[in-house]
Order: C-alpha cells, then structure tokens, then sequence
C-alpha cells in the first residue's frame, strides 16, 4: 500500500511538474493536461470548485470523463493543475522598493487580486500539507526572498510568511462571503439587542456607539497589512 501511494504521488508530481515521459510515436494527443486544467478554471470561477468534475470538463471538449484520464487521472490532480493554471503569473517584487516591507506587502495585494478573482482557490489551497507545483513555489520564493533582509531566522521569515498569507486568506474570504443586505438586517437586529441589554455587554454597546460597525471606507487588507508588519519590524528591531 505504501509502495503504490509512493508510485502516485510520483505520478502526481510528474504531471504537476510537466515531467512525464511524452511518446514519440502514434497520434498526437487531442487534448493536455493544460486545457483541461483551463477548461475546469473556467467553471469554478462561474460556478464553484463543488461544480467541477471530469465529466463536465470532458463534455466541454465533447468526450466522456473516461477519456480525460489520459491526461489527468482524478480530480485531486486535476484541483492541484488549476491552481497552478491562475498563480501562473509569480510576482515581480523588485519594483514594489527596496525595503522588505515595501516587497511583501506587495507580494500579499497581489496575491488576493488572485484570490479575489478566482474565489475557489481559498477551498482549493485550504491550509494543509499538499503537493506544489512551480508556479506555487514561485509565490513561496518571491516571498520568502522579500524577507531575507529582515536578518530574521530562515525559521522565522517562514512563520512570516505564514502570517501573511493566512492574512490575505482571512480577508479574501471575508470580502467574498459578505452579503450587503444580510449586513444592513444584521445591524439593525443586533442593535436593538445592545439597546436592550447595553448593561450585560457595556463594551460591545460602547463600540457600536462609537462607529465600530460603520462602513468603513479604508481598504481591511491594508490595516491588517500595517498592524502585522509593524509587528515584524519589532521583532526585528528586538533580534
């Protein structure tokens, strides 16, 4: 058993890795791994991750699932050739400024613009060991290379890094799941809750009547952004 998960997850790799062996002879594939992946981007972004199967995506090409498994052979894999597909792009920090600060910070707006435009990739890269291909460990890179001049530990510009994209996570998914209208009715029940029982939640009742729960016209992503990386430069400051 452990042989045959060692064998897939070869597999899985050479396939995420573009590392497969191609033949030389017979007929040229109709299809790749690529435009299937595409294909599949195309619906989760319309649809949902839970929308995705291999039978959808090989009726858009007009084939059945069976035939997609010439080229992908799951849906793990082919979750796994969609998130590479959209963090194609790995970012160019150098002209965000020299700084540290300047880099990552950058690294985290571009990273939710991806997120923000493909809303599946927070359920599809949930926090959890899995496999990487090149693009993904490109994001890794370009972070983890914006933190070498902290003189923070490789340990601790990791934990940074950890820090950040989690950040961006947490904002993306807040921004995607707020619901105007539900906010507004949300408002008004729990207000007439605090007015009722103002003595039993004094501080909360203080916050909502000083504007905490106002619109804010201020960008969540950058106020986090500020109160973590002043965090990171006084632990700097204090190494």
């Amino acid at each position: 058993m452990a042989r045959e998960k060692a064998r897939d997850l070869r597999a899985r790799i050479a396939l995420l890795w573009d590392e497969r062996d191609r033949p030389t002879r017979g007929p040229k594939p109709s299809l790749s791994p690529r435009r299937i992946a595409e294909a599949a981007v195309g619906i989760a972004d319309a649809e949902g991750l839970d929308a995705v199967s291999m039978g959808r995506v090989g009726a858009g090409f007009g084939v059945s699932a069976m035939a997609l498994y010439r080229y992908v052979h799951g849906k793990d894999e082919l979750v796994e050739l969609m998130v590479e597909s959209v963090v194609a792009g790995v970012p160019d920090l150098t002209a965000a400024g020299d700084g540290w600060r300047e880099r990552i910070a950058e690294w985290a707006r571009r990273s939710a613009a991806v997120h923000r435009a493909h809303p599946w990739l927070l359920a599809a890269t949930a926090m959890r060991r899995q496999l990487m291909g090149p693009h993904q460990i490109g994001w890794l890179d370009a972070a983890l290379a914006a933190l070498e001049p902290t003189g923070l530990t490789a340990a601790q510009r990791h934990h940074v890094f950890v820090l950040v994209s989690s950040l961006v996570r947490t904002v993306v998914q807040q921004q995607h799941d707020f619901d105007s209208e539900a906010d507004q009715e949300w408002d008004r029940l729990t207000g007439e809750l605090l007015v009722r029982h103002a003595d039993r939640f004094p501080a909360v009742a203080r916050a909502v009547a000083d504007g905490a729960y106002a619109p804010d016209p201020a960008d969540p992503l950058e106020f986090a952004l500020t109160c973590v990386l002043d965090g990171v430069q006084a632990l700097i400051d204090r190494s």
